[in-house]
């Protein structure tokens, strides 16, 4: 189930920060706890799997479990606005309509270009058997940030994220907009919004 597969990930996360058995002891830091989380649904509904985003020493664990996806590596990203409606308007641009597009850009889309967004997130990927989990810690926002006046929604889109990493031999004036907005990692496939 998701909340097996989280605990799992979330146990071996606080085993990999125990100190060891004959290292001094400190004052024991007090326990992480769940700040927000965010159900995965794809445009008809089905939930295909859930985010977590837990307040760390240096950061935010960031906790991703999903079945019934897509194989393969998927872009993952943090969007602006918490609004996850199949069939809506980019809030940016009404005349403009597709899955999931109430949510807007990544958080930090037209601050900097994209790997630099602090909604960028490491990819996920999916198994041949359509099972996914991901733990990653990212230092670029706090749960909190995710539950301001607007919201926000975790996406999951159809392709590969590549970063904006394009070489200079296959763009010589570097990547477009579009890959410097994002990444080139396709539709948006399943999407949820961040609630505490």
């Amino acid at each position: 189930t998701f909340a097996a597969a989280l605990a799992l990930g979330a146990g071996a996360s606080q085993a990999n920060a125990s100190p060891a058995a004959d290292e001094p002891a400190e004052a024991a830091e007090p326990a992480a706890e769940l700040a927000t989380e965010a159900a995965l649904v794809t445009a008809d509904g089905t939930e295909v799997g859930v985010a977590t985003f837990t307040a760390v020493p240096g950061g935010t664990l960031v906790a991703v479990v999903g079945t019934g996806m897509q194989p393969g590596f998927h872009g993952l990203h943090v969007h602006q606005t918490g609004l996850c409606e199949p069939d809506s308007a980019a809030p940016d641009d009404p005349g403009t309509t597709g899955d999931f597009l109430s949510a807007g850009g990544h958080i930090g889309v037209g601050e900097s270009d994209h790997r630099h967004h602090p909604g960028d997130l490491t990819s996920l990927y999916v198994t041949e058997a359509g099972d996914a989990a991901l733990t990653t810690v990212t230092d670029r926002f706090v749960p909190a940030d995710l539950l301001d006046e607007d919201g926000s929604a975790v996406m999951v889109h159809s392709d590969p994220d590549n970063f904006a990493n394009v070489p200079d031999r296959y763009a010589p004036e570097g990547p477009d907009q579009t890959t410097l907005d994002t990444g080139d990692a396709g539709s948006r496939v399943a999407c949820g919004v961040v609630r505490s």
